[in-house]
């Protein structure tokens, strides 16, 4: 893949885990219950979306391979419209990056039932992980990383990496991210060669599920 051949990896930077919400009138109070009302209500529950192809999107294929259910999906030009909405009632849930949703959770004026993360938010301790509301398999996240063109000098990818690494282990960036719900990977993790594999893997991931849906970008 171009993705694979054309770049020098650099670092992983800090991913953001999704989270399940729905709208305060669904009657679900757990991801179970919530799975469950999903299918008495098949073909009635309407997912947002920040559009085709976008994370919104692809995590609720994901979800709806994962856990059996149908579900009609509403596009729209961003996030911020989708959540409108959903706070007014008048779509019933997003799998949607948790910085975009916990205010809004907070607030009270959307649920959540679930961050798909392998560990509870620091912002969001009272969210249990996927795993812990049995859905261990509905894992995603939106990450990002920092790569070079191909045929960067070492010595220029070690400089970079090595700002970047100190960057993150600076505590005023770690409370910072951890606030909007960001995931800072640990320093074994920081390294160009980890993510070089994490890429490809998320790939292979990713690849049959985007296109198995046909999932194309409009």
């Amino acid at each position: 893949m171009i993705l694979l051949r054309d770049l020098e990896p650099i670092v992983l930077l800090p991913s953001n885990p999704m989270i399940v919400v729905s709208k305060t009138a669904v009657p679900a109070k757990d991801l179970n219950e919530f799975v469950g009302w999903i299918k008495a209500n098949e073909g009635k529950v309407s997912a947002g979306t920040a559009g085709a192809g976008s994370a919104t999107h692809v995590a609720g294929v994901y979800f709806q391979n994962v856990t059996g259910t149908r579900f009609q999906f509403v596009p729209y030009r961003g996030t911020g419209p989708a959540l409108q909405d959903l706070v007014a009632g008048q779509i019933d849930f997003i799998v949607d990056q948790a910085s975009n949703s916990l205010q809004h959770v907070r607030d009270g004026k959307i649920r959540a039932y679930a961050v798909t993360a392998n560990a509870r938010l620091p912002s969001a301790p009272d969210i249990p992980t996927v795993a812990e509301a049995g859905l261990p398999a509905l894992d995603i996240s939106v990450w990002y990383g920092l790569w070079a063109p191909k045929g960067t000098p070492k010595d220029i990818i070690a400089k970079l990496n090595g700002a970047v690494v100190q960057a993150l282990s600076d505590p005023t960036v770690r409370q910072r991210f951890g606030e909007l719900g960001l995931d800072i990977p640990p320093r074994e993790r920081q390294t160009p060669d980890a993510l070089a594999a994490y890429h490809k893997a998320e790939i292979e991931k990713w690849w049959p599920v985007i296109k198995g849906a046909n999932i194309k970008i409009e």
